[in-house]
């Protein structure tokens, strides 16, 4: 879903943080298709940022360049 990159999001304030993104709608729709149970898209945007897939360090953040040049 990703390209096996992290997408590189640049939140300047945690207003800015999404709470779904395209992307993640994407993924839980295709693992409800499969069966899986309590993935609503909410759910695995943490996942997602949780996993690495996302990164959602404020641009503010020592981190946040550091993770963007894993891609």
């Amino acid at each position: 879903f990703v390209d096996g990159r992290p997408q590189v999001n640049s939140p300047r304030s945690l207003a800015d943080y999404p709470a779904t993104t395209p992307v993640s709608d994407a993924l839980s729709k295709d693992l409800r298709k499969r069966g899986f149970k309590f993935v609503g898209s909410t759910i695995i945007y943490a996942f997602m940022q949780a996993a690495g897939m996302v990164n959602d360090h404020l641009v503010t953040c020592p981190r946040h360049a550091v993770c963007a040049k894993l891609r």
